[in-house]
């Protein structure tokens, strides 16, 4: 059912917490696991300190992921991305033929603003696959 199953992280404690939902559907049927790390786009004109718009930082929390799924028993491939993260997130579930797109979800759709520039709320939209978001 879930062949390939996508999992988009990124240093949020949302993202830990929808590891375990991850690890249970991976293992339930048996999936392919992808993670993907988004490098956000840097806008010289804000410079920033998110760690999400290291290169490194990114690198370093993708092996981290992975190892820890590995000590699940779980094998994993990575993909690391430049861009808008709901967009690249789309465009790699298209790539890999994901079945099914795994999120946390930080809250923010509450409000009118929080639900039309939730990275979680664009990727509902856009993405060829469901998508599960854990609260």
């Amino acid at each position: 059912m879930f062949k390939t199953v996508l999992f988009p992280i990124d240093q949020s404690r949302e993202t830990r917490e929808a590891a375990e939902a991850v690890v249970n559907i991976v293992q339930t049927y048996g999936s392919r696991l992808v993670l993907l790390s988004v490098v956000e786009e840097a806008n010289p004109e804000a410079p920033t300190a998110d760690p999400m718009k290291s290169v490194e930082a990114v690198a370093k929390l993708l092996e981290t992921a992975k190892n820890l799924f590995q000590q699940q028993g779980i094998q994993t491939e990575t993909i690391e991305r430049e861009g808008k993260p709901a967009f690249t997130i789309c465009d790699v579930a298209d790539e890999i033929g994901a079945n099914l797109i795994i999120m946390g979800c930080r809250g923010m759709g509450l409000t009118e603003e929080g639900l039309t520039d939730s990275v979680t709320n664009r990727v509902i939209n856009l993405s060829p696959c469901p998508v599960l978001i854990v609260p």
